[in-house]
């Protein structure tokens, strides 16, 4: 065993003279310890919170999403889509058209909705039915068309599922100049009727967006075949990161493929900083905790000047000293460390397992309980930080005060 190792050892479990150097130490495992708690604890619920968000917008977002890096729309028949459409990892694909509409009903309108036109591969591509909550998903039924709308867009024009009358949803003639004489026949007009309302709790879903059959998009935009977006649901057993990375070779530079963060990534990147800045306010906590460490070195030396004395005569050079205290003051902080994530990691299962801690009774939360998800990542990095930032608690009093009290 390792000598210097061996005294700090000796020195760490062993009853000091001084009652007082026994209540730092504590207090600095102590303090160790519950920051590492809240770090574990943070990081979970920040993993958590990530999991739910992407859970919501698998409802409406594909696992992979092919859109024009120019422009807003392109021809789903290029050799490349096609290439596409036929790798042995991908099990279906979607042709979505969407562009901005204005949507009256009766009395009441809305401008600036975003209207979706997919065909009948999209409720086999996304969960839409899961976040039905009124009426059912349908496209279209002989000559009739359908939309399905979210909430808070249902809730602007005051409508539910099975309304007898249609929605009235205009667009703007993109290929000639606006009458002024006469503004109306500048725009042209489509009829869908209230097939169903759904609710992904997400607002920029729920307030702006309505799902109509393509054939009607590409009639109001005056479009023949061409796409704003191919979306693609891969097969079980694919890896996504890497076709992910042979669509976008095969795509080539005129197209951006992305997968569902990266559609959402305003509002994972937002997540993702939060989860950090409060990392490093927790990290700070934890630096003020670790340096109580300096007051348990410095008065530990003190009271061990005679036994520095004793192995110097036995042979220790300076070097060895102060690596004695400090792997003690690394010991300190990396027990409590260590307890600390045990203690963390037990607490985030049992609140997964049972919502010990709930979001409140209020009803309006998607979920009764705080999420949450260890992730072994985050485990590595608050102990590597404990560490880090212990060492350096440690390395000042070893390294200057030993020089000071030790001649």
């Amino acid at each position: 065993m390792n000598f210097s190792f061996y005294i700090a050892r000796r020195y760490l479990f062993s009853k000091k003279s001084h009652n007082a150097i026994n209540v730092i130490s504590m207090v600095s495992v102590c303090g160790v310890t519950v920051a590492t708690i809240a770090l574990i604890c943070a990081l979970s619920v920040y993993n958590g919170f990530g999991d739910l968000v992407s859970t919501l917008f698998s409802h409406f977002d594909p696992e992979l999403k092919i859109t024009p890096r120019q422009g807003k729309v392109f021809d789903p028949s290029d050799e490349r889509i096609q290439q596409i459409r036929n790798l042995p990892s991908v099990e279906l694909t979607s042709e979505v058209l969407e562009d901005n509409a204005l949507v009256k009903y009766r009395e009441r309108q809305v401008v600036g909705v975003r209207v979706k036109g997919v065909d009948e591969n999209f409720p086999e591509l996304v969960e839409i039915d899961s976040v039905l909550i009124d009426g059912r998903f349908a496209l279209a039924e002989d000559v009739v068309n359908y939309a399905t709308l979210g909430i808070g867009l249902a809730s602007s024009l005051g409508i539910n599922a099975g309304f007898v009358s249609p929605l009235e949803i205009y667009a703007p003639k993109r290929d000639e100049k606006v009458n002024l004489s006469n503004p109306a026949t500048s725009f042209r007009v489509e009829y869908a009727y209230i097939g169903g309302v759904y609710r992904i709790n997400e607002q920029s879903y729920d307030d702006n967006y309505m799902i109509v059959p393509i054939e009607l998009t590409r009639s109001l935009f005056h479009y023949e075949k061409e796409i704003s977006a191919l979306e693609i649901k891969l097969k079980p057993d694919a890896s996504l990161p890497k076709v992910e990375k042979e669509i976008q070779h095969l795509a080539g530079d005129d197209f951006l493929v992305q997968n569902r963060f990266e559609q959402q990534e305003a509002s994972f990147r937002m997540m993702q900083v939060e989860k950090w800045v409060t990392f490093l306010i927790l990290c700070f906590i934890l630096a003020i905790a670790l340096f109580n460490i300096v007051g348990s070195l410095s008065m530990l030396m003190i009271e061990k000047k005679n036994d520095v004395q004793t192995l110097r005569n036995m042979g220790a050079n300076e070097t060895q000293i102060r690596h004695i205290f400090l792997l003690e003051g690394w010991m300190i902080s990396a027990s409590g460390g260590v307890i600390g994530i045990l203690l963390g990691v037990v607490l985030c299962l049992l609140q997964q397992e049972f919502g010990l801690i709930s979001l409140g009774e209020s009803g309006s939360f998607i979920i009764d309980a705080y999420p949450v998800r260890v992730d072994f990542t985050d485990v590595l990095t608050v102990l590597l930080t404990v560490l880090g930032i212990g060492f350096l608690a440690a390395w000042y009093p070893s390294h200057y005060l030993s020089k000071r009290w030790f001649r």
